[in-house]
């Protein structure tokens, strides 16, 4: 038994010095927390950042963004997808992530920009999934408001006090992987409180699409919504049953 102690010992320094980092069974998960935070984007590079907490430091593992070039994404429409893929599953195998954050979709964007981004966000998940890596979207106002203090913080002023919050020495650049970090920052934060104050475990999945049958609580097909004045001329009248 000492000499498995001494074993794990010897790894743990030898992983230092070489600068890999430990793997979620060597770390202990009562104490540090590791986050990979991940900014989707749909046209232009997809940020990233891992951040680990002991619930009171915050250090920066490792950033960037990954941006294909324009020649590769014409010969190739999927290739922006499949180098997001690539890119995180490399990062989930060398940083061993405890958990995935990941920005949620605005609202405001245009349909065809909304849709290129939920691709994005589709492959994001497939490889948090093939690695069984826990998920958590935030929207954009929620994490500026966690971060910023408002959630009308604009790039600048994001990359201003990711820096001060996790006592870097330089601006993270570019600004989507300060966003990045943003986004695992404001899981820290959220995942801080809850086990401060004792709060349930909530995971925040993605919508799942429903019909008049299911949320009239209906079985057999049947919409409990009631129709009136139904013609061929003018379309069908809902009547409230409130």
């Amino acid at each position: 038994m000492i000499k498995g102690w001494r074993e794990a010992g010897l790894r743990r320094k030898l992983g230092a010095m070489n600068g890999v980092t430990s793997s979620r069974r060597d770390r202990e998960p009562h104490h540090w927390l590791r986050v990979l935070g991940v900014d989707p984007a749909a046209a232009g590079p997809t940020g990233y950042g891992i951040v680990e907490s002991d619930g009171r430091r915050c250090r920066t593992l490792h950033y960037g963004a990954q941006k294909v070039p324009g020649k590769r994404q014409q010969g190739c429409g999927g290739a922006a997808l499949q180098g997001v893929h690539a890119l995180l599953c490399r990062l989930i195998e060398d940083y061993a992530p405890d958990v995935m954050a990941v920005e949620g979709i605005f609202s405001a964007l245009n349909v065809r920009t909304a849709l290129r981004l939920a691709e994005v966000r589709g492959v994001v998940l497939l490889a948090a999934a093939q690695h069984g890596l826990e998920v958590h979207s935030y929207a954009p106002r929620e994490v500026k408001a966690s971060i910023a203090g408002h959630g009308h913080a604009d790039k600048r002023q994001m990359q201003i006090m990711v820096r001060a919050l996790l006592s870097m020495t330089v601006t993270p650049e570019p600004t989507d992987a300060a966003d990045a970090l943003a986004v695992a920052l404001c899981h820290l934060q959220t995942e801080q409180a809850r086990r401060r104050f004792g709060l349930p475990q909530q995971q925040k999945k993605l919508a799942k699409p429903w019909s008049l049958a299911a949320a009239a609580g209906t079985t057999d097909g049947t919409s409990a919504v009631r129709m009136a004045g139904a013609t061929r001329s003018r379309p069908p009248r809902i009547l409230s049953t409130r």
